[in-house]
């Protein structure tokens, strides 16, 4: 298997394009949106995230246009339960519209494993969805993580989610409207150091 260098140009394209990667809101994408085969894909590469025990203790749910309405209703019911006013409930409602294309991640730590404690069940979820976000950007999507009281509200998890698992976040994806500069890097100190 051939060693690839940093020198590599190929090498080095990818890793700018990787650390150009950054979060685009929902009034910024448009059209067109993944497919499922480019999903699938990014889904591939997702569980690619270290997995101790082979647990994998992540999926994604695709929710289709079709869905989207059955999801409004879901938003809606939530915002009204927290008490939310008539247009805050709209607003609720109008988010299960948001982005071209709507992915639910869904996770399930298992706490019956004691080789594998719950926080590094979380660390290789984060480490499958920065995977998923990283293989959408290298297919030219862009793409953003929503969490918010939806993903706790138990009838909205319940449409989603198995026994022992939990709503964890919702990943809004598509293409950028316009090229975003991304927020500055910071200095390569601030992220690591050598131990002293």
């Amino acid at each position: 298997m051939k060693t690839i260098s940093i020198s590599d140009p190929y090498t080095e394209d990818l890793l700018a394009r990787l650390a150009n990667r950054h979060s685009v809101g929902p009034k910024y994408l448009t059209y067109p949106a993944p497919d499922l085969a480019q999903l699938e894909t990014a889904a591939m590469v997702a569980s690619r995230a270290p997995d101790h025990a082979k647990l994998r203790p992540f999926r994604f749910v695709m929710i289709g246009e079709h869905q989207r309405p059955r999801l409004a209703e879901l938003f809606g019911a939530d915002a009204a339960q927290r008490g939310q006013d008539a247009e805050a409930v709209k607003r609720a409602r109008e988010r299960a519209f948001n982005g071209p294309a709507l992915i639910a991640m869904v996770v399930r730590v298992r706490t019956d494993m004691a080789d594998v404690p719950p926080y590094e069940q979380w660390l290789s979820a984060g480490a499958g969805l920065m995977n998923l976000l990283n293989a959408l950007h290298l297919m030219g999507f862009a793409a953003k993580v929503l969490s918010g009281p939806s993903v706790r509200n138990p009838q909205i998890a319940e449409a989603f989610c198995e026994t022992d698992e939990c709503l964890s976040a919702w990943i809004l994806a598509g293409t950028a409207l316009h090229a975003l500069a991304p927020r500055g890097n910071p200095s390569p100190p601030a992220l690591i150091s050598c131990w002293t």
